[in-house]
């Protein structure tokens, strides 16, 4: 990719190296115990030990200043650039429908956060809060992209592009309407789920044929980007975690259909290419 290294944007937020405020306040209880101890031998951090020291989880408090490393810094900034390529992007094609882009923001925090949404976790991995239209990140995930098989800069600009997809499917008004008939119908949760992923996956495509043009990347860029929707396939990460693979369960789509959404959005450039709930998945 094509930029240059700069400070963080005014629609980043910057909770590195803070604790506390991802789990309510209150007391924790058994049930709650035993899931921070689930999740603390999964992960292999401490989350009992910062729930404590945080106060229960009531308040956010800062913890003892910490130096980011030139490489976490460099992602930060990366990270940080996208965001606003993006945005400034979608704020154009969205303008062209006569649609307003209101500003999603970045929230980059080390472990765990509240959001609008609840806690946000850096083991649940990235995602957007459509509550307070903000993008939540740890950026410890480009470890897990990097071990899932999916590395370069692109790769990470491709998760990014992908919850700002989310955010343009909230301004639309196609995350409200999804919500809704997943409550109509249960039994199509998952189904509506795989829908909104692909379609947020072509929303990033979309933004990707942009770059191109702008030659901001190039076809080796984009393949990063293909590689990193195919590491974070529902079929691919069953496969790793459990060894078989169910597709009624899937909630994101498989590494195919993530790959084939992202080109379609890529070689289209068009946000009406992107109608994942056409049954043409």
């Amino acid at each position: 990719m094509r930029w240059t290294p700069g400070g963080l944007s005014s629609d980043v937020e910057d909770r590195r190296g803070q604790s506390g405020g991802g789990f309510g306040g209150g007391g924790l209880g058994i049930v709650g115990f035993l899931i921070l101890l689930v999740i603390s031998l999964v992960t292999g951090r401490n989350y009992i030990g910062a729930y404590f020291s945080g106060g229960g989880g009531s308040h956010v408090q800062q913890s003892a200043p910490r130096q980011p490393s030139p490489e976490e810094d460099r992602s930060a900034q990366l990270a940080s650039f996208v965001l606003g390529d993006a945005q400034d992007t979608w704020t154009r094609i969205l303008a062209q429908e006569g649609i307003r882009y209101p500003r999603a923001k970045l929230v980059l925090f080390t472990d765990y956060t509240s959001s609008g949404c609840g806690a946000a976790q850096s083991a649940t991995g990235p995602f957007y809060c459509p509550a307070d239209q903000k993008v939540y990140l740890d950026l410890g995930f480009w470890n897990e992209l990097r071990r899932f098989g999916a590395s370069g800069e692109f790769a990470q600009a491709y998760v990014i592009a992908h919850e700002i997809g989310h955010h343009v499917q909230n301004v639309l008004g196609i995350e409200r309407k999804v919500r809704g008939l997943q409550q109509q119908n249960p039994g199509a949760r998952n189904a509506l789920s795989v829908a909104m992923e692909l379609q947020a996956d072509c929303f990033a495509g979309v933004w990707a044929h942009s770059t191109t043009d702008r030659k901001v990347t190039d076809q080796a860029d984009i393949k990063n980007g293909l590689q990193a929707a195919a590491a974070v396939g529902d079929d691919r990460l069953q496969r790793m975690s459990r060894g078989y693979v169910t597709p009624d369960s899937f909630t994101h789509g498989s590494s195919e259909q993530r790959m084939s959404w992202f080109n379609r959005g890529y070689t289209t450039g068009q946000v009406n290419a992107c109608n994942t709930f056409s049954g043409g998945q």
